[in-house]
């Protein structure tokens, strides 16, 4: 299955090591660039001015079109189990748009701002088990 990666780039080396493991069981990956590229580890990273530099959001829908499903790697992060972040969630919200399956590694969020919608899109926490990836398809 092509699955587009959806995450804060907080959690590069996590991803990186999500994405080994996820291609060990067969399924192609899209990762965001910023990512593979490890651009928060540079020590001239500026999220906002990378994000403007490289039209990382507009890429990175154009990934999920593409893809089968989307995995957001939603963890820990900021005191917040299960952290969902604002761009992620723009990611979200494109999935649901292009009526892709949407799956979260971990259990949802509790952030009052965006629960309503997170519980409206149809989102199916995989609870750690990455064998539940596209079982339901």
């Amino acid at each position: 299955m092509k699955i587009c990666v959806c995450c804060s780039l907080s959690f590069t080396d996590e991803v990186l090591a999500l994405a080994e493991e996820l291609e060990r069981r067969g399924h192609e990956l899209l990762l965001p660039n910023s990512v593979v590229k490890r651009l928060i580890k540079r020590a001239d990273f500026d999220p906002v001015k990378t994000k403007v530099e490289t039209d990382a959001v507009r890429k990175h829908i154009d990934k999920i079109r593409k893809a089968d499903a989307v995995l957001i790697c939603n963890y820990d992060k900021k005191g917040i189990a299960n952290y969902i972040g604002a761009n992620t969630f723009i990611e979200i919200a494109a999935a649901h748009y292009h009526r892709k399956p949407i799956y979260t590694l971990n259990p949802l969020p509790d952030q009052q701002y965006i629960n309503d919608e997170i519980q409206s899109f149809n989102i199916k926490p995989l609870n750690g088990d990455l064998s539940l990836l596209g079982a339901d398809a």
